[in-house]
């Protein structure tokens, strides 16, 4: 499936440097939604989120010839959406007024010396169904859009964009073992606030159960 899809979008990026009638909004077709989710994930708002988007096409269609590769086309699309979001973050409406630490979403270690763990309830053994459910992916998206954007941006490009871990590197114009480390920390983040969020659904339904028993 993934190199199908590798090879359907060297193809699009073919038709787009040749100039082929039509390739422009196939273009879109395809990418668009992508494009949108990643802006709108790494900027935070859908008003900042549709300007990157519109931004990036325009750019992508302006400079399709110096796309040397055509198999690079989507790293070279996101690496253009990264600048457009940190562009426009830093003169959004929107902006936070102040970029949070990853410590503040790291799961809490306790223990002294080397009894150190992880403070987390194990939720990976959860059904596929609940995983699906339209209130978890709302807070899965919230949960990586609090990321600061060092961490934010490794875990959009890696697990949800599908690039590798060298096509992240050279967008983020750093090595492979921080786009390692980086992605490792910002999974432990996001986990932390999905555990949190899981513990406290829980202890919900348990009180809903005890009223509805009384």
């Amino acid at each position: 499936m993934e190199i199908r899809s590798r090879e359907q979008e060297a193809e699009l990026a073919k038709q787009l440097m040749a100039g082929r009638p039509d390739a422009f909004d196939r273009f879109v077709d395809y990418f668009g939604s992508k494009i949108f989710h990643y802006s709108r994930m790494m900027c935070g708002h859908r008003e900042d989120a549709e300007e990157v988007a519109q931004e990036t096409l325009l750019k992508v269609f302006e400079s399709a010839e110096r796309l040397r590769e055509p198999g690079n086309v989507k790293s070279w699309i996101f690496s253009i959406a990264r600048n457009e979001c940190l562009m426009k973050r830093r003169k959004s409406v929107f902006a936070p007024a102040r970029e949070l630490s990853l410590d503040e979403f790291l799961p809490v270690r306790s223990g002294d010396g080397e009894q150190v763990r992880l403070e987390i309830a194990d939720w990976s053994a959860l059904p596929d169904a609940l995983a699906l459910q339209s209130e978890m992916r709302a807070q899965l998206e919230r949960s990586i859009q609090q990321l600061p954007e060092t961490y934010k941006s490794v875990l959009l490009l890696r697990d949800v964009e599908g690039l590798s871990t060298e096509e992240t590197a050279a967008i983020l114009d750093v090595t492979g073992e921080t786009v390692r480390t980086r992605l490792h920390r910002a999974r432990l983040a996001v986990r932390k606030d999905l555990d949190e969020y899981l513990r406290a659904a829980g202890g919900k339904r348990e009180d809903h159960g005890t009223a509805s028993a009384q």
